[in-house]
């Protein structure tokens, strides 16, 4: 891994997860309580010993540029030339933002270039799985590939959310097919399922850099690397496939694109179980992030119809359970749930107060709100939507008013004396 560099891109709009994303970019939004969506893949790149890493952002990316700085540039070590470093737009090489993701490499091409690496991973800031790159790394060089694609074994029914691949059975990759609804298209490493791209991309540099260069200057490419990159340069160079090997040790592979609320939501539930789909506990594979210094979590009043309980949740540092009751739920650091509260199936981000007498259910509240006394949500659709914005399936996302600020201010900051 000392001759490879990380890209991850950090930079969409992320708009399937507004309003999550109206004040942050979407691999900022909390995952499991203590943690952004980043922090999975940077971990995977920790626990991989890949430890030069470069971060393109670009929409809203104050906190996500925050977290970073205040959780993860210590990590690794300077002085040996490891670094986990953020790149904002410079429009070094064009006058637009990025257009792709290809285009956002290839706009970052000359601090590709001043490293020197001999291979460049793509990575996606906005997947929850866990992967050791460096055993996708030892395939592709045992193949003498030019690039490598991570691939997940699915069901045929699900190719319409994936790139399909079509792979020989020696690996090699021979065809792709874009999110089809139908595919007669089969896996070589499993002959009932069908092999669809994880969007992580292993290139050796002196491919990428030209394929790049060439598609910049095509003006009807979208400047996307699985719609536009690879399909071009299967005939040129060779493509592998890397069957994903995962490192979260259950029966069932693990990968999510928490892309849409929905999803989100289901990746979150999938922490709360005694026994976890995804696991945070795994000490072979630790997930790190910024912790923020928070006293325990407290859990006060044991009367009849007023004890403070959570049940299969997760509860973090610094929350009191006030006489409340939480269920199935993550609680984000410094959430307060008062007396006589119930909370149900629900992912409540740091900084929230929810107020006595209240009944919240399959909700999503986001960071700063306070719950006033009394109130329900989640068991009345048709007044959660007068308030709240409710997906198809029902999720209620609660949301601060807009604000022009990240937190919340008093009034007495607009007051000069």
């Amino acid at each position: 891994m000392k001759d490879t560099l990380g890209v991850l891109l950090a930079g969409g709009a992320g708009e399937r997860l507004y309003p999550l994303t109206r004040d942050r970019a979407k691999p900022a939004v909390t995952f499991g309580g203590n943690y952004r969506i980043i922090d999975v893949t940077l971990s995977n790149c920790i626990n991989s010993d890949l430890r030069k890493v470069y971060i393109l952002t670009q929409y809203k990316a104050l906190s996500l540029n925050r977290h970073i700085r205040e959780g993860w540039s210590s990590v690794v070590a300077r002085e040996l030339g490891e670094f986990i470093e953020i790149l904002p737009p410079m429009k070094r090489v064009s006058d637009n933002w990025y257009l792709g993701t290809a285009d956002a490499v290839y706009q970052n091409i000359y601090s590709i270039g001043s490293e020197q690496p001999r291979h460049v991973l793509v990575l996606s800031g906005d997947h929850i799985y866990k992967m050791n790159y460096q055993l996708m790394l030892d395939q592709h060089n045992a193949a003498a590939a030019d690039v490598t694609l991570a691939t997940i074994l699915i069901d045929p029914s699900e190719s319409d959310r994936f790139g399909v691949v079509d792979i020989d059975h020696y690996g090699r990759i021979t065809g792709f097919e874009e999110k089809p609804r139908v595919t007669s298209l089969r896996s070589p490493y499993n002959p009932h399922m069908v092999s669809g791209s994880m969007g992580v991309y292993l290139f050796n540099t002196d491919v990428l850099l030209p394929v790049l260069l060439k598609d910049a200057e095509d003006p009807d490419s979208s400047h996307d690397f699985g719609k536009d990159i690879l399909p071009k340069i299967l005939e040129q160079y060779k493509l592998y496939s890397f069957n994903f090997i995962d490192e979260n040790k259950k029966e069932a592979l693990y990968w999510r694109d928490v892309g849409t609320l929905e999803a989100y939501y289901e990746a979150n539930m999938d922490l709360v179980s005694v026994s976890p789909v995804f696991n945070l506990y795994d000490k072979e594979w630790p997930l790190r992030t910024q912790q923020r210094q928070y006293p325990p979590a407290k859990f006060v009043f044991g009367e009849p119809g007023r004890t403070g309980t959570a049940i299969d949740s997760v509860v973090c540092p610094g929350c009191i359970i006030s006489g409340g009751m939480v269920r199935n739920s993550v609680v984000s650091p410094d959430v307060r749930v008062n007396s006589y509260t119930d909370v149900d199936s629900s992912i409540i981000f740091s900084h929230v107060n929810i107020g006595r007498h209240c009944r919240i259910r399959r909700a999503i509240i986001d960071r700063d709100v306070q719950i006033p006394e009394g109130t329900v949500i989640g068991f009345d659709p048709e007044l959660d939507a007068k308030h709240y914005l409710v997906t198809d399936t029902g999720i209620i996302v609660v949301t601060r008013d807009y604000s022009l600020f990240e937190s919340p201010v008093t009034v007495d900051y607009f007051t000069s004396e």
